[in-house]
Order: structure tokens, then sequence, then C-alpha cells
């Protein structure tokens, strides 16, 4: 019979038992508590090497930094308010999420609410925001007067998407969308159309206006007069755009392509055409704006201008880092991109 065997021996860990301290991790990586600190916060001027050695010890000892103990200890609370508009919509939704993981990855925390394209809304939930003591604000777009935007930017840092702002901590960029409403409409004339419907969006909305007026740019520098009966104003949603296309056949008023201001209306205006049995693109050629995730799955695949959602939401969160840590603000973002698809096609002779 064979001698019972000793218990295999447990490989070595670094592990602690409990609640792993910062000061547990700086001894193992060889720095001091307040350099672990700095690298946590995203402060810390110091040597890759030293940063790898702080990662290393954060992985061996499953060290899990306390984000209310870390925001106590520097005076924040480690979140950011961000003010968008509708939370359900697939626009917003794309540039919520780049924010969320571009804050994410530096520690911070957001914190979501809508203010529904209301100027009361939006104050409503900038309060809701700062009775959280948050430490900085993103606002993408909005409808607030811009002097009440530079009076919080008074008391903490704020970013401002889709609007020209300007002051000590306030920061804002925007988008081309007057290049991308011209290049829309350029791709139609170029493909032979002159009879271009065009939906506008909200004209109280800055990038609404800049993409009307992209359109009426490449109408004028094609020799093509502007026919207010081919221009409807909507909403920006699914529907508004199916009921313009609706308002557009009203009129009786011919047209070979149509142009929406962005892809929800423009997925509206497919399925409008399609109940008045004209189809997509053999009689209406159709564009739209965004290049949302739905536009490449729309039937059929959506001709678009591609704006980058998701990366304005990385560029809005990096500038709200930077001005956190003391640093001046950066955004940039890439130009309007036409997206052709199988939306439009070429007008016959």
């Amino acid at each position: 019979m064979n001698a019972p065997q000793p218990p295999a021996k447990k490989a070595p860990s670094h592990r602690a038992e409990g609640p792993v301290t910062l000061e547990q991790v700086a001894e193992l990586a060889g720095v001091s508590p307040s350099t672990v600190s700095r690298i946590l916060n995203g402060t810390a001027a110091v040597s890759q090497i030293k940063k790898d050695a702080v990662q290393a010890a954060i992985q061996a000892l499953g060290f899990r930094p306390n984000p209310v103990a870390r925001g106590l200890a520097g005076g924040r609370t480690l979140s950011v308010g961000v003010v968008t508009q509708i939370i359900s919509s697939p626009f917003y939704g794309e540039a919520l999420l780049g924010i969320e993981r571009e804050l994410e990855r530096a520690g911070y925390v957001p914190m979501f609410v809508s203010g529904n394209w209301h100027e009361d809304g939006e104050r409503k939930a900038i309060a809701t925001l700062l009775s959280r003591r948050v430490d900085g604000v993103i606002v993408l777009a909005g409808r607030m007067a811009d002097a009440e935007l530079a009076r919080i930017s008074d008391t903490l840092p704020v970013v401002v998407v889709g609007r020209q702002l300007s002051g000590p901590q306030l920061f804002s960029f925007g988008f081309d969308n007057r290049e991308g409403g011209r290049l829309a409409t350029q791709h139609l004339i170029d493909q032979g159309h002159r009879r271009i419907a065009f939906i506008a969006g909200d004209l109280l909305h800055d990038d609404a206006v800049e993409r009307q007026k992209g359109y009426f740019e490449a109408l004028a520098a094609a020799g093509i007069p502007q026919d207010p009966d081919l221009i409807v104003q909507s909403d920006y949603t699914e529907a508004g755009g199916l009921q313009s296309v609706s308002r557009l056949l009203e009129r009786n008023t011919h047209f070979t392509a149509l142009f929406a201001s962005n892809d929800q209306m423009a997925i509206g205006a497919c399925l409008g055409l399609h109940r008045c049995n004209l189809r997509v693109p053999d009689d209406v050629s159709l564009v739209g704006f965004d290049d949302l995730v739905l536009a490449r799955y729309a039937m059929p695949p959506l001709t678009t201008v591609r704006q980058s959602v998701y990366e304005i939401g990385t560029e809005a969160a990096k500038a709200m880092l930077d001005m956190l840590r003391g640093n001046a603000p950066q955004a940039a973002l890439p130009g309007p991109e036409l997206v052709v698809r199988e939306s439009t096609r070429r007008l016959p002779r």
C-alpha cells in the first residue's frame, strides 16, 4: 500500500488577504503611494517603466481602486455630467457610448441626463448634475443660452458639442455640417438629378441650418434654382421623414432624388416612398446624413454622409479630461465623407 502523499504546495502568490491597500501596491511596484495615486488619476509625469510596474503590481495583488476614496483625496467625485437631448436616439446613443468608454478608461463615471430639446429641461438637468457635485459637464448641442453655459463654466469645466463658445473653463467644437450637406447634394447632382427634394431638420438647431446651407450651395454651384415646393422642414425622427414624404407628394411636384438631413428621417422617408409605390433608388434616389449603424442595414442600404458620432463622444470626453488635468483641451474630428451605398443611382437619360 502506497504511503499518503503530502499535499502539493501552492504556487507563491502576491495576493493579500483582505482588501489590498495603495501602500501595498506601491511597495510591490517600488514607488511611493503618491505616485500610484497619480498614475491611477492619470496625472503622473513618470516613466512608462514605473507605470508598467504599478499596473503589474495591481494585477498581481488584485487591487481594486476605490473611486470614492480617490475622489475625496483629490477633492473630486470622479464623475462627469452629460446632458444629452433624446437619450433613446440612435445618434445620441453612439455619442454616449464614446463618452462612457473614454471616461471609464480614466477612472471617471458618466452621469447621463436628458434635456429633450427644451431649455427648461436642460436647465433642470444641469442643476441635477451640479447637485451631485460632478467634476465637469459635457453638453451635447441643446438650446440653453450661451451666457448661461458661460456662467456654469465659472465654477467647473464645461465642454459643449455642436456650438461655438469659448472661455477659461469652456470649450466647444463641432462638425462641418455645411460641407456635409453640400457633399450629399452634389452626389445627387453628379448622378444627373436636378429635381432634388430636401427634408430639413429643426431649423432651431445649428446643424440643421448648416446642412440646409450646404444643400443651397450645391444647387447654386450647379445653376439649379431653389424650389420651395421641394423643401419641407421636419424633426430628425423616422416619423418626421415619413410625414415629410406625404407632404411632398401632396404638392404634386415632381422629384427624382431626396436628401434627408439625417439617417433617421431618410429611413422614414424610404418607408413613405414605398407606401406610395415609389422604389428606392429606381424611382427616387435617397441620401441621408450621419452614417448611423442602421443606415448600413436599411433596405436598400443607405447612401449617407459619414460623421463619426462615436468619435464625437470620445473627443468630448478627451477634451473634458484635458481640462480636469489642467491641460489645454483638444478635439480633432475628421471631415465629412460621402458613403455611397445602394439607395442612389444615376438618373436614366
